[in-house]
C-alpha cells in the first residue's frame, strides 16, 4: 500500500492514477490528520510526501515519521517543486529516502517507486553493531558512546551504521553518497565530510574510530 500525501487535486490524481496502473494500491490524503489516521490502521510499504501542505507542512510530518517506531523505517519520497540543493539536503537528512522535483513525468515517478521499494527489500535487517565503545541498536534505532547515549540526525545514524557494517573496508565518498543518500543524489562529496566531522563530534572519543584514507574516503577498523 502507497500512501500520497499532497494537497494539488490534479497531482494527487495524476500520482495515484499512474501508481494504480502499475499494479500498486494506494490512498491519498490531501492533508496530514487524514494520512496519520490511517496510519493507525494500516502502515503502508511506501508514502510520496508534498513539502507544501496546509496546516502542516512535509518536513513536520517527515519528522513525526521517523519518531514512530512503526513508521521508522518506511521509505518515503518528498515531491516538491523547489530545487535548491539546501532543501533537498534538508529534507534527504531528515530522513527522506529519494525526492522527485515538480513538475515531473508520471514514468520517472513510477520508476523512482519501483527502485526504492526494491532496494528497501533487498536491504540486509541489521541488529546490533558494536566497535570500540559504539553501539549502534538498529531494532530500537539508539546509539551509544562509551555507554552515554548518541543523538543523531537519520543520515548521520545511517552512515555509521553503513561504517560499521562495512568494519575494515575502505569506502570512498562516492559509494557513501550511493549507499546512505541514495544513487541519484546530485549533491557533492563534501556532504560526506561535513556529516563525518558531526559525527565523530557526537561520537566523543569514540568519533577516532572513523579513520580518513587521504584522497580515497573514510573507513572503520584498522
Amino acid at each position: 500500500m502507497i500512501y500520497i500525501v499532497e494537497d494539488d487535486i490534479d497531482i494527487r490524481e495524476l500520482e495515484g492514477y499512474a501508481l494504480k496502473n502499475s499494479g500498486y494500491e494506494v490512498m491519498s490524503f490531501g492533508e496530514s490528520q487524514a494520512f496519520f489516521n490511517a496510519c493507525n490502521e494500516t502502515v503502508p510499504s511506501l508514502v510520496l510526501l508534498d513539502i507544501m501542505l496546509p496546516n502542516e507542512d512535509g518536513l513536520s510530518i517527515l519528522t513525526k515519521i521517523r519518531a514512530d517506531e512503526r513508521m521508522q523505517k518506511v521509505p518515503v519520497i518528498m515531491v516538491t517543486a523547489k530545487t535548491s540543493e539546501i532543501d533537498k539536503v534538508k529534507g534527504l537528512d531528515m530522513g527522506a529516502d529519494d525526492y522527485i522535483s515538480k513538475p515531473f513525468g508520471v514514468m520517472e515517478l513510477v520508476s523512482r517507486v519501483r527502485a526504492l521499494l526494491r532496494r528497501c527489500e533487498q536491504k540486509q535487517e541489521l541488529t546490533v553493531l558494536e566497535y570500540h565503545g559504539i553501539t549502534v541498536d538498529d531494532f530500537k534505532h539508539k546509539v551509544t558512546a562509551n555507554g552515554e547515549p548518541c543523538v543523531l540526525t537519520y543520515k548521520e545514524y545511517e552512515l555509521l551504521k553503513y561504517l560499521l557494517a562495512n568494519k575494515d573496508i575502505v569506502l570512498t565518498r562516492e559509494k557513501l553518497l550511493e549507499k546512505v543518500w541514495g544513487y541519484d543524489f546530485g549533491g557533492e562529496s563534501r556532504t560526506v565530510d561535513a556529516h563525518i566531522k558531526t559525527l565523530r563530534q557526537k561520537l566523543g572519543d569514540c568519533g577516532s574510530v572513523i579513520k580518513t584514507v587521504r584522497h580515497v574516503g573514510y573507513k572503520v577498523g584498522e
